[in-house]
């Protein structure tokens, strides 16, 4: 009899895990991916995504349409998947439009939109592996990205 039960007890979790890893990988995929990590948080600054206000800190991961905020005291430091570098100033907003990196299907892709404020970029595998791909937006002006290190300050309208 008690071989009877144990083997229903065992029968009976084996089928609550599996169900468990599917629904898991579900979610899972779902979740849009992670593109980067916040190193280094000075001062106020947060990360806006699909409507919720994140604070930013050491570790939080970024996604694709997120948008960076830092305040008059703040500053972010940001490394993507790529290795691409980012840091930005007080008073300072960016929105991550776009960001692929899957080199074995030679999908290569950043887009950067800087609202205002100041940043530096360093540029990371995407730009050396394919350098037409790597956008970095101003109000005024479109940078392409041809592997390299740059500086740039947006000023409000």
């Amino acid at each position: 009899m008690k071989h009877r039960s144990l083997k229903r007890l065992f029968l009976a979790l084996a089928a609550i895990f599996f169900l468990l890893s599917i629904s898991g990988e579900a979610l899972s995929a779902d979740l849009p991916p992670v593109i980067g990590t916040l190193q280094k948080v000075n001062g106020t600054a947060a990360v806006v995504r699909q409507d919720q206000i994140l604070p930013a800190k050491a570790g939080l991961q970024i996604q694709a349409n997120d948008t960076l905020h830092t305040g008059f005291d703040g500053s972010i430091g940001v490394v993507f998947q790529d290795d691409t570098l980012l840091s930005l100033g007080p008073d300072s907003v960016l929105v991550v439009d776009e960001f692929v990196f899957a080199p074995r299907q030679g999908k290569l892709s950043i887009v950067l939109r800087m609202m205002k404020g100041t940043a530096v970029y360093l540029s990371g595998l995407i730009a050396k592996l394919s350098p037409d791909s790597v956008r970095f937006l101003t109000p005024s002006a479109s940078i392409g990205i041809r592997g390299t290190k740059f500086a740039v300050k947006v000023d409000e309208r």
